[in-house]
């Protein structure tokens, strides 16, 4: 399953993104985290010290090799200059699982343990200086774009993405990738008004949206968050002091995380699992090649001098019939 963290700077999606990462490892599944917000804090947040993660390879740096990688055979794309974020798999491409070694994770993904328990953490990488005024941040972000597009997981794997916070998110087709995207809403009006915007946009692409309420002080915040959010509201995470103890530099056992907030991080597992039930692998493709077409006549033909639209493979479908991946 692949799972999208979302909210407005400050909403907590790290910690919770963070949070869920370790309910899923410490439960023994394969769990793939990537950084892949502007403020790269998720390393910390699993407990790698800062020269750790600062360590943690950028796949934005090795973009194009993983795009070599990922084009594999295909005859429809000759070369890596020619692919761009949105370029769908076909046949002839290679197509990357959760639980296997390959290239492109060996080049950019490091282990953490957390608790005893591993898994594997990606990031785009920070903004640089070399960045300004040249770069916008979601070329950066095109590189786990063009991983999700390749990749099939299956039931008990998971993606965990730490998303860059505010609308930017729903900024390139990456936000459609998902099983389930779940948008951290703090109970202010502020907060609620983020949920509507984001509501609507995913309203347009059927994503499978889910709000959880953080930074929740009482049971007034709670009803608030009930009576502006409604059905959407999955759950919602209380004061902590055990993500206090964290945010410090302490290392508490996951264990000790308070039972009511524990029992939010099993409403999320549940939540992700059923969204696994969901999936339509033709929509999923038929919005990867969608969203490849606008991006090849918005800026893709004219920036690689080719017609990005005879990339698309026909009748191909990522995830659907076995003969396809």
């Amino acid at each position: 399953m692949k799972i999208a963290f979302v909210g407005k700077g400050g909403s907590g999606k790290t910690t919770l993104s963070s949070l869920f990462v370790r309910r899923l490892a410490t439960a023994g599944h394969p769990v793939l985290a990537v950084d892949a917000d502007i403020n790269q804090h998720l390393g910390a947040a699993l407990g790698l010290t800062d020269d750790q993660a600062a360590a943690v390879p950028a796949m934005g740096a090795h973009l194009d090799e993983i795009k070599d990688y990922l084009r594999g055979s295909n005859p429809r794309i000759a070369d890596a200059a020619s692919m761009i974020k949105t370029t769908p798999p076909g046949r002839g491409s290679r197509l990357l699982r959760i639980v296997e070694d390959n290239p492109v994770w060996r080049r950019c993904a490091r282990p953490v343990t957390v608790d005893g328990a591993s898994l594997r953490l990606l990031a785009t990488g920070a903004f640089t200086e070399e960045d300004l005024g040249v770069a916008c941040f979601h070329s950066k972000v095109g590189a786990v774009e063009l991983c999700l597009n390749h990749l099939v997981d299956g039931q008990g794997e998971y993606v965990v993405v730490d998303m860059t916070a505010g609308s930017d998110s729903f900024a390139s087709g990456l936000f459609t990738r998902f099983d389930l995207t779940v948008l951290v809403v703090e109970p202010t009006r502020k907060g609620v008004s983020v949920y509507r915007q984001y509501r609507d946009y995913a309203a347009d692409f059927d994503v499978h949206l889910k709000v959880v309420g953080n930074k929740v002080q009482h049971e007034d915040d709670a009803a608030f968050l009930r009576e502006e959010v409604g059905p959407d509201l999955l759950a919602v995470f209380g004061q902590s002091a055990w993500v206090r103890r964290t945010e410090q530099g302490r290392t508490p056992a996951f264990e000790e995380l308070e039972p009511a907030n524990a029992s939010v991080l099993q409403t999320l597992h549940a939540a992700a699992d059923a969204s696994y039930e969901l999936r339509d692998p033709e929509r999923y493709m038929r919005q990867m090649v969608d969203f490849h077409l606008r991006n090849a006549a918005s800026w893709g033909n004219a920036k690689t001098g080719v017609d990005l639209a005879a990339q698309v493979d026909p009748g191909f479908v990522l995830g659907g019939d076995p003969l396809h991946v």
